[in-house]
């Protein structure tokens, strides 16, 4: 009996959730920030436009013979008025990995990174417009003036 009404709250749990998410949602080409160039999802935790968010990309390149994926996961805050015009806040880790036939070997690490830039998104849908600074730091160090710029669709 505990083992179905366990069952039964998880699952409508999950689907109000489920329903609760109808906030902005996008879709956008990056190129530098934290991923390079990368095709990334955002999307909002709310029903609203603006607010708390997350991103989540993979991107890379590949040069020769040896390749680098980037994958950036991030969590970013939108404040605006006017439900078209953003500044965007975030942070977040990009994972990074590489195969190298060149002979200098493969690797994987990890940077973080934080955002700070504009974000045009329009209410109903349609061109999406990113930029800003991206600092990223690891271990080894803390590149305080990195930028990225990115278009896309908000739906």
């Amino acid at each position: 009996m505990k083992k179905t009404f366990v069952v039964i709250c998880f699952i409508f749990a999950v689907t109000t959730a489920v329903e609760a998410q109808t906030g902005a949602k996008a879709i956008f080409f990056e190129l530098g920030g934290p991923g390079l160039a990368s095709i990334n999802y955002d999307m909002r935790f709310g029903k609203k436009e603006d607010g708390l968010g997350f991103r989540a990309g993979f991107g890379g390149f590949s040069i020769e013979d040896a390749s680098v994926l980037f994958v950036p996961l991030g969590v970013n805050y939108l404040l605006g008025k006017d439900g078209k015009n953003y500044f965007e806040l975030g942070g977040g880790i990009t994972a990074v990995s590489s195969n190298d036939d060149l002979g200098d070997g493969a690797f994987t690490t990890s940077f973080g990174h934080l955002n700070f830039g504009y974000r045009l998104q329009p209410a109903n849908g349609g061109f999406l417009f990113r930029a800003g600074i991206v600092p990223i730091f690891n271990k080894d160090g803390f590149v305080p003036y990195y930028a990225g710029i990115s278009f896309g669709y908000k739906f």
